[in-house]
Order: structure tokens, then sequence, then C-alpha cells
């Protein structure tokens, strides 16, 4: 790993910059803030589901279902389901703990165990906006929603899990990944679902759209119906952090009323640490619990229905 500190003197004089290298160089962080590494943990850059690694065609295989089960009787279906929150009572870290076991299929840049993730994202963070604790927290549990693939939850499929997001009930934009398989899709040819606002109006506000259902949609319902006090914007990060096609290509911004575009400059803040904070840097999960813990502690109660 290499880490690069700015100091100025107190003349303000030149910076001076210390080099710590280990076997592996991933993260770099600097007094401006986090910057990104140019590759994913397989030597591809971020998101590049042409890359010929050796992910690439499981992954493009995962959207194929996915892309065709998606629709909006399944949506409403999932949540009518979930939302009923009578799987098990747990805490917040007793979640995070329980994704251990589990690597996302659908990620090209990570084949890590999701609680790495979780932590790196959140620790990315606190270094660079250390007084936001609230958005520290998000950055922690924004995937705990993927205890679906647990068979406590039903052990729901991969494509029903995880995955980029989008909305169903209207057209699929073109800039979603994989594109092609909608055309299997039930909901394409459905005149209904088929045109840009389908079953929605202009600026109806996201809080209004299905959503593709997975981990993100199911996260989002545990942290609102047990009453956490987190901003709107941590919730707002949660429900569409996997919402690529709004927040790479700005699809659907005619969907968002005020508040999202409010809550959106937070998911763009939010987006950097989530996607390039994956590397193989490990984070000392013992070391830093207790300051999550008592996060955890100030915007939850101490067992969430799930």
């Amino acid at each position: 790993m290499t880490i690069l500190i700015d100091h100025s003197d107190h003349n303000g004089d030149n910076n001076v910059e210390k080099n710590v290298t280990e076997e592996e160089t991933e993260l770099v962080l600097d007094d401006g803030g986090f910057v990104a590494p140019h590759t994913n943990s397989f030597g591809h850059t971020f998101r590049d589901y042409d890359a010929q690694s050796e992910r690439r065609r499981s992954v493009e295989e995962f959207y194929k279902t996915n892309h065709i089960g998606q629709t909006v009787d399944f949506v409403r279906r999932m949540r009518e389901e979930y939302g009923k929150l009578n799987r098990t009572e747990m805490s917040i870290w007793e979640c995070c703990e329980l994704l251990n076991e589990f690597i996302d299929e659908s990620d090209p840049d990570l084949d890590e165990p999701q609680i790495e993730h979780l932590l790196q994202t959140a620790e990315a963070i606190r270094k660079d906006y250390p007084d936001e604790d609230w958005l520290h927290l998000t950055g922690l549990i924004h995937d705990l929603g993927k205890v679906l693939l647990h068979s406590s939850f039903g052990e729901l499929p991969q494509w029903a899990v995880v995955g980029d997001t989008y909305p169903v009930g209207c057209a699929f934009d073109e800039s979603i990944v994989h594109h092609k398989y909608f055309k299997e899709n039930p909901d394409f040819n459905n005149p209904s679902y088929s045109t840009k606002y389908g079953i929605y109006n202009e600026g109806c506000g996201l809080d209004n759209v299905f959503m593709s259902w997975g981990h993100d949609d199911y996260m989002y319902l545990v942290a609102k119906e047990n009453k956490t006090t987190l901003p709107s914007a941590g919730l707002f990060i949660i429900r569409y952090h996997s919402f690529y096609a709004l927040h790479k290509s700005e699809a659907y911004k005619h969907l968002m009323n005020d508040e999202d575009r409010e809550n959106m400059k937070w998911l763009k803040v939010f987006n950097k640490y989530d996607l390039y904070s994956k590397s193989k840097v490990r984070i000392n999960v013992e070391e830093v619990k207790p300051y999550y813990l008592s996060l955890i502690n100030k915007y939850f109660p101490a067992k969430l229905k799930w």
C-alpha cells in the first residue's frame, strides 16, 4: 500500500511526501482526500464489464438472469413479502458479521467477503468527512440488505439481491449494463411499462418509483421501518447506491423531485468511496468496532426487525 501524506510547515513551504510501500499498492490517501486507484482487485479498470477477467462470463450471465426476472409483478411481490420484516430480530453489527459468508457475484471489481468492503467504504469516508458521522455509518450499513442471500431470509438467488438497480414500470434505459437482455423481460413490450414515464409522472419523486428488487431496497425498508434517525440523505444513499444509470449516466432524472436532487449531491460523494475503495487493503475490525458500535447506538435501536 502507498500512503501519501502532504504536510506544509508553518511558513507554508514545500510539502513533505512520505511513501510507505508494501507488497501491494491499492489505496492512496492524502490531505486532499481519498484518491481512487486506477485498477480493481483483478487488475482491470473499475466497472469494466467487457474486460477479459476471470469473472466476466459469470457477471454477464448474472445480468442476463437479472434483466429477465426483474418485472413489476416480481418487485411488488418481493416488497410485500419482505416489507413485513418478520424474518428475525438482530442488531446492525450482528448483520455485518452475517455477511462474512458472502461474495457478490455481480461485482467485477471485488472477490472479498462483504464485511471487508463495508469497512473499507466507511473508513475511507471517515478520513475525508470526519464530522459527518451519519455518512460513516451509511458506508458501513449500505450493503447489509445482502443478508437476503442467507437461508434465514429465504436464500434468494443473487440476481434478486445484488447488481445494478434500475426502475421497473417504465422503459429500461440503454445505459443500464447489458441492456440487450431486457428484450426477454416480460415487461419490455408491455405498453403500460415500455414508455419513458410508464406508470409514473414527471417529477413524481424516486420514493414513488419501483426499483428492481435487491439488497438496496430491502435495507432501505429495514432502516425506515425501524425508525432510524439517519438523515434523508442516508436513506437515499442506501436505496440508490447501485442505481448507476442515474448517478453515472444521468438517466431517469425526469422522475426526480427537489429532495432527490438535493440528496443526489451526497450520493455522488458516497459513490466514489463505495466503488473505488474496493481493494485488497485490510481493515482491523476489532480496532474500529467500538467507534461503529457507538454510531449504531446513536442512529438505530439495539435490535431491528428484519
